[in-house]
C-alpha cells in the first residue's frame, strides 16, 4: 500500500521550500554542533493556558476535509479531519496540520498530545487513518509516519481521549528519526492510487477520520549565535561605578533573536535583564524540565538590538571585581560583550561607615609595596615579561591585617584617566602578591588601603612605576641574495594602543663586527603592521645583521625596545 510520506514529500516542498526541507533531511545525518536549545509552546502550555500555533500551517484536499484552529477556545485543538457523507480518493483527500522551524533552526526533541480516530474503517479498496510523519534518516524517504491509528480492525476505538487534553494517554514522543525539519499532523484516505474509502461511516461528530492535537512541546535547536559591537556606557569605561549604571552595545542574532544580557561578577552570575521584550513575545514562559527557556513563538525576540541596559551595584559588594557581560540569544547562545576589572562603590547610610577592611583593621595603617627584584619604586620590564610585586599592610605596633582588600589603579604614562585593576587581598601574616599580565603599558601603579569597605579616603597608599620596552617582531625573506636583489622585511609592533597615525620605527644593521647603522625609517598602520625592503648595491660575501628598533615617543605609552637580530648572508 502506498503510505503517507509519499503525498506528505510534495506538500512539505511547498510549505517548507525544497531548501527547508533537504536541510532538515541531511540534519539528522551530520554530526551535531554544539549549540543553544528553546521549547516553543504550541496550541498550549503545559498549565493548559492556550497558546499560538507559530510554525503550523493547516491545508486540505477534497471536499468536507477540514484544519481547523480552534486553540482558544475550551479544550480546542489543531483539528485535521475528513467528513463522512461524500466519497474519498485514497492517497488524495486529507487534511493536515504542518509544522516548520525557521531556517536556522532544526527540532532535536518533539511531544505531542492528541486524540482521535478513523471510524470510518476500511474495506477492500481504502481505509482511514491519522496519525504523524516527519523526515527520517534518509534522502530518498522524504517522510515517514508515527502514531498512526489505520481505520478498522487495527485500531477500533481510536486513540487518547478526547476529554482530557492532557491525559497520559495522549502522549506522543516523536521518534528520534522523525526529528530534524518539519513534523505533520494528518487525516487522511489511504490505499492503492484512485481506490475509494468508504463513505457514511464516522464518529458522532461526523468525521471519518480525525486527529485533534491538544499541545505540542517542540524543542528547537540553533547552532549560530549572537554578535555584539560598538559597546559604551559607564560600566565599559568608569573606574568607579554606582548606583544603578548602564551598559550600551549593539547586539544581532540570525535565528531566535537577541534576549538577555547576563551580567557576572568574579565569575558568578548577579543579574540577567531581558534586553528587549518585544511587547511580551520576548518572555520566557518557563514550565519545562530541562531548565531551557521556552517561547510561544519561533522567532520570539528581535534579531537586532541597540540595547541600554544597568547592573544595579548596591548588590555587589564595595571594592575591585572582575566585571563580565554577555548576550545571550533566546537559545542560550552567548556572546561576550565586556570583560574589564572595575571598582564598585555605594556609600553607607550618612553618617555609618561600611564593614572594617580586614581583621585588625585600623585607620593608622602602614602599607608597604615593592617589585620583587628590586627595592627601587621603578622597573623597567620586557614586553613578554611578568614583573612581580610584593607588600605588606601591618595596623599600629606591626600587628598584621589580614583578609583586607587593596585597591590599584593604574594611570598611563601618556596621561588619560586612571583604570581600576584587580587588586590582592592580604592574607594571614598580612602579606601579599601580585603577578602583572603579559604586554601591560608603562604606567604609574597606585595602592590604597581603605580601613573601612566604601570610605572615599585611604588611610595608606603606595606607589610604583613600570616602564614595559616596546615588543616587536621581524621577518626577513630571503636569508641568502646576491648583488641587485633585494630583501624584505615585515612584523609587528605588539604594544597597545598605536597612535592612529602609526607608530614610526627605525631598521638597523651592522656586519658582526660593527657597529648598528640606520638605513631605513618605516611607520606602521594603525594595527602595528610594517613592510620594508632593501636591495643590495655592492657584491659579497658578506654576513649582515639586523634589526627593527622601536625609540620612545610621548603619543606611546612603552619606552624604547628592539626586535630579535637576524643574519643575511650576501654571497
Amino acid at each position: 500500500m502506498v503510505r503517507f510520506f509519499e503525498w506528505i514529500s510534495m506538500r512539505a516542498m511547498r510549505v517548507l521550500g525544497l531548501a527547508t526541507l533537504l536541510s532538515a533531511l541531511l540534519a539528522v545525518s551530520s554530526t551535531a554542533a554544539l549549540a543553544g536549545r528553546f521549547h516553543v509552546y504550541s496550541c498550549r502550555m503545559p498549565s493548559g493556558a492556550s497558546a499560538p500555533v507559530d510554525g503550523w500551517s493547516g491545508s486540505v484536499v477534497g471536499p468536507e476535509s477540514y484544519a481547523q484552529d480552534t486553540c482558544g477556545l475550551p479544550g480546542g485543538a489543531l483539528v485535521a479531519a475528513l467528513g463522512d457523507q461524500v466519497s474519498r480518493t485514497a492517497e488524495s483527500d486529507r487534511g493536515t496540520w504542518a509544522f516548520g522551524p525557521a531556517p536556522s533552526e532544526k527540532v532535536v526533541a518533539a511531544t505531542f498530545w492528541r486524540a482521535g480516530d478513523a471510524d470510518g474503517g476500511a474495506d477492500a479498496g481504502g481505509q482511514f487513518e491519522f496519525g504523524f510523519a516527519g523526515p527520517v534518516n534518509d534522502i530518498t524517504v522524504p517522510a515517514d509516519n508515527f502514531g498512526l491509528c489505520p481505520g478498522g480492525s487495527m485500531c477500533p476505538s481510536g486513540l487518547g481521549t478526547m476529554t482530557q487534553s492532557f491525559s497520559s494517554a495522549n502522549v506522543v514522543v516523536v521518534p528520534q528519526d522523525n526529528l530534524g525539519g518539519g513534523l505533520f499532523a494528518n487525516a487522511s484516505c489511504v490505499g492503492p492510487v484512485g481506490y475509494l474509502c468508504p463513505t457514511g461511516k464516522g464518529d458522532p461528530s461526523g468525521y471519518a477520520a480525525v486527529v485533534y492535537l491538544y499541545a505540542a512541546d517542540i524543542t528547537l535547536e540553533q547552532t549560530a549565535g549572537p554578535t555584539a559591537s560598538n559597546v559604551g556606557g559607564e560600566l565599559a569605561s568608569a573606574p568607579t561605578v554606582t548606583g544603578g549604571s548602564a551598559l550600551t552595545f549593539n547586539a544581532s542574532d540570525p535565528g531566535a533573536g537577541i534576549y538577555e544580557a547576563v551580567f557576572s561578577i568574579d565569575g558568578q552570575v548577579v543579574q540577567r535583564t531581558v534586553v528587549d521584550e518585544a511587547g511580551g513575545r520576548c518572555r520566557s514562559v518557563g514550565q519545562t524540565t530541562d531548565g531551557t527557556p521556552a517561547f510561544l513563538y519561533l522567532r520570539p525576540c528581535p534579531g537586532s538590538v541597540g540595547a541600554d541596559v544597568a547592573l544595579d551595584t548596591t548588590r555587589v559588594a564595595n571594592g575591585t571585581h572582575r566585571l563580565t557581560v554577555s548576550v545571550v540569544d533566546s537559545a542560550g547562545n552567548a556572546a561576550a560583550v565586556l570583560d574589564r576589572v572595575v571598582s564598585f562603590y555605594n556609600p553607607p547610610a550618612p553618617g555609618i561607615p561600611g564593614p572594617p577592611n580586614g581583621v585588625n583593621a585600623s585607620a593608622q595603617a602602614r602599607l608597604s609595596v615593592r617589585w620583587k627584584r628590586t627595592r627601587k619604586p621603578s622597573l623597567t620590564s620586557a614586553f613578554a615579561g611578568r614583573p612581580t610585586i610584593t607588600g605588606e599592610l601591618t595596623g599600629p605596633g606591626g600587628v598584621p591585617i589580614s583578609a583586607a582588600q587593596i585597591d590599584v589603579q593604574a594611570t598611563p604614562t601618556t596621561g588619560g584617566p586612571a583604570v581600576a585593576m584587580a587588586g590582592p587581598r592580604t592574607d594571614r601574616e598580612g602579606r601579599f602578591t601580585m603577578r602583572l599580565a603579559r604586554g601591560l603599558s608603562s604606567r604609574t601603579l597606585r595602592f590604597a588601603y581603605r580601613s573601612h569597605i566604601g570610605d572615599a579616603t585611604p588611610v595608606a597608599t603606595g606607589t610604583l612605576r613600570l616602564a614595559v620596552k616596546a615588543g616587536l617582531t621581524l621577518q626577513i625573506a630571503p636569508r641568502t641574495v646576491g648583488v641587485g636583489q633585494s630583501i624584505f622585511f615585515k612584523g609587528r609592533l605588539l604594544g597597545h594602543p598605536i597612535p592612529a597615525a602609526g607608530k614610526q620605527l627605525v631598521l638597523e644593521a651592522r656586519s658582526p663586527l660593527g657597529s648598528w647603522i640606520e638605513f631605513k625609517v618605516v611607520r606602521t598602520n594603525p594595527r602595528g603592521r610594517y613592510r620594508a625592503s632593501y636591495r643590495f648595491k655592492f657584491p659579497g660575501p658578506a654576513t649582515y645583521q639586523f634589526r627593527v628598533v622601536c625609540e620612545p615617543e610621548s603619543d606611546y605609552p612603552f619606552v624604547g625596545g628592539s626586535s630579535r637580530v637576524l643574519a643575511v648572508q650576501e654571497r
